[in-house]
């Protein structure tokens, strides 16, 4: 399970803010399917929001644990029935660092418009 520091918890719940939802966990409880659709959110998007419908305290507990647990992710924050799950992307984190990438970064000088006088 991924661990935080209080300073970076509190910036990704401040960057959760207004998102949505994006993976909702129902009646049935956490399946299969849906821990599998929360790996392809985390992802995509790295930081999720998770609403879990239902009103016990202890299985959403228990959700967000065993979600951070299988996925490899770090809890950000439980509240009310929404979860806010944060797991870094190495490909992204890895195509920011690739020297190719830095390249490409740092563009030519931007040239001025001249009018042409005659």
């Amino acid at each position: 399970m991924l661990q935080l520091s209080s300073a970076q918890r509190a910036e990704l719940r401040a960057h959760a803010h207004g998102l949505n939802p994006v993976v909702s966990i129902s009646e049935s409880g956490l399946t299969e399917s849906v821990l599998k659709e929360i790996d392809v959110c985390l992802k995509a998007h790295e930081l999720i929001k998770i609403r879990v419908y239902g009103d016990s305290r202890e299985n959403r507990l228990s959700f967000l644990e065993t979600i951070c647990q299988t996925l490899g992710a770090a809890a950000v924050q439980h509240i009310g029935k929404l979860l806010v799950v944060y797991r870094p992307n190495e490909e992204k984190a890895a195509a920011k660092t690739s020297p190719a990438n830095e390249r490409s970064s740092r563009s030519a000088p931007r040239r001025t418009k001249r009018s042409f006088q005659g």
